[in-house]
């Protein structure tokens, strides 16, 4: 039998197939319209457009395996997370749903907070009111568009409706209920306490299940429209980083994940709630039944390179860019880059610092701009660990994802700045791969999330941090924390 995984993604949705061996037998992926941004810090998608792309990624998928080809026993979603997408009583869209990077909500955030209270609304959700997260989303609706919130009958995350559309069944994973401000993470259920405060019907919340649980079966109508059987079962699924640590293998406390994509990532599973009293991480429960997992966020880790690139080297390919950067001693001879293009979230919670290159000096030449981006995005990261040493959060494994992990630099650079020995994977196909895991367990082939990452997942390469790189990375990276404080000093 074969399983299917989909991630709705920002950009467009993935379609995986696997094996039940865990192996890739097919993946296919369909772009979205780009997301609009009528002000500043705003951003919207349509709903429709996803349901859209997912049809057309599952297709695909299904097209490209090779034969023989044996039916489809189970499927899960995966996507982004922290959306807004609100449905009246007959299931239609009320408006363009609020996605993940819309940050409009900070009046609501300081409403949400004063009328909790910062410590009661960490201890009741793990986490404090940030923009980014549903319930401040649909706050911000609540105040400026009262005749559609007064519509409201349902409320759900991004791939929870395409999976709506695909069995009719309003339902979500604990994973990523834990990103809407809504959960009690600690006890995985709604928080009534918190949404009576926001005045959000608790019966607008879909039902809560666990990742791998069977929540729901494909449609009569659905399978007509994507070739998928009527009646196949539909695991709960789980939030793109959830799903994408079930994919790296991520499910023991002490295993950790660090991925480089736009932004970067940190991600510990814990086998308990471990709450930080600053909300500098979040705590959400992990897609693995009974564990849980922190994770800190770097807001511009890939697109520091990105910037970088398309702003002063157009036209150079990244491993041109490197190869020249990896003859640059560790710490960029004083060169350092703070990577906050876009703010940043872990530890400093801080939307409005701005990115800064520093200490510059005759001696520095393109190359060393490139490696001083390299090492300020990994020092971002490993604010996340300091913090995880802070929380006393084990940490016995580091596995690399992302952009991070396919260039030999930065993988030395990560493993010098954390200390530690960092590993890459044979294969990384990200959340709609372990998606895929998920429904096999779902659907009884494999046990448990621990025996289907064990047949799917290999270790290709482990890196031990150099000696050298670490005594030049310990003294760097105590100088480089003294740039965010003169940063936000600049603002006066």
């Amino acid at each position: 039998m074969w399983f299917l995984g989909m991630d709705v993604g920002t950009g467009g949705t993935r379609a995986v197939v696997v094996d039940g061996a865990g192996r890739l037998m097919g993946s296919a992926a369909c772009d979205h319209a780009p997301f609009r941004a009528e002000q500043p810090g705003w951003a919207e998608q349509d709903p429709e457009d996803w349901w859209r792309a997912a049809q057309e990624a599952i297709h695909g998928a299904l097209a490209v395996a090779p034969e023989p080809r044996e039916p489809i026993a189970a499927i899960a979603l995966t996507g982004q997370m922290h959306g807004a997408v609100m449905l009246d009583e007959n299931g239609a869209v009320l408006r363009p749903a609020l996605i993940w990077c819309d940050t409009r909500t900070q009046p609501e955030c300081d409403w949400l907070t004063e009328k909790i209270g910062y410590e009661r609304l960490i201890e009741l959700t793990s986490n404090p009111a940030l923009p980014n997260f549903t319930l401040t989303k649909l706050l911000w609706v609540k105040t400026h568009q009262p005749e559609i919130f007064a519509r409201i009958r349902h409320v759900m995350c991004p791939k929870d409706y395409v999976r709506y559309r695909l069995t009719g069944e309003f339902a979500i994973d604990v994973q990523e209920a834990s990103g809407t401000l809504l959960l009690d993470v600690a006890h995985r259920r709604w928080s009534r306490e918190v949404a009576e405060a926001a005045g959000i019907d608790m019966k607008w919340l879909p039902t809560v299940y666990e990742s791998p649980e069977i929540c729901a079966r494909i449609s009569e109508t659905a399978a007509g429209l994507t070739g998928l059987k009527a009646g196949m079962p539909v695991a709960a699924g789980a939030g793109d980083q959830g799903a994408g640590a079930v994919g790296m293998g991520i499910l023991e406390p002490g295993s950790v994940s660090a991925t480089i994509g736009t932004s970067g990532v940190v991600f510990a599973a814990t086998a308990e709630p471990t709450k930080d009293p600053k909300g500098r991480l979040h705590t959400f429960c992990h897609a693995v039944p009974g564990l849980w997992h922190v994770m800190g966020v770097t807001q511009s880790a890939g697109l520091s390179l990105n910037w970088l690139r398309g702003a002063f080297f157009a036209g150079q390919g990244y491993d041109t860019l490197s190869e020249a950067a990896a003859k640059v001693p560790a710490g960029s001879e004083g060169l350092e880059w703070a990577p906050y293009l876009l703010g940043e979230r872990t530890p400093h919670l801080d939307p409005e610092v701005r990115a800064a290159f520093a200490g510059i000096g005759v001696q520095h030449t393109a190359a060393h701009f490139v490696r001083a981006v390299l090492e300020g995005v990994a020092y971002s990261l490993q604010d996340t660990f300091t913090l995880f040493h802070e929380l006393e959060i084990p940490v016995t494994a580091i596995r690399l994802g992302g952009g991070g992990a396919r260039g030999a630099l930065w993988r030395r650079i990560q493993a010098g700045i954390y200390g530690k020995a960092v590993e890459v994977l044979a294969a990384e196909e990200g959340g709609a791969f372990g998606c895929a895991l998920m429904a096999g367990v779902g659907a009884g082939h494999w046990k448990n999330l621990d025996e289907a990452c064990a047949h799917a997942i290999e270790v290709a390469e482990r890196i031990e941090p150099d000696a050298a790189d670490v005594a030049a990375y310990s003294t760097g990276y105590a100088r480089w924390r003294k740039l965010y404080p003169a940063l936000k000093g600049l603002r006066g």
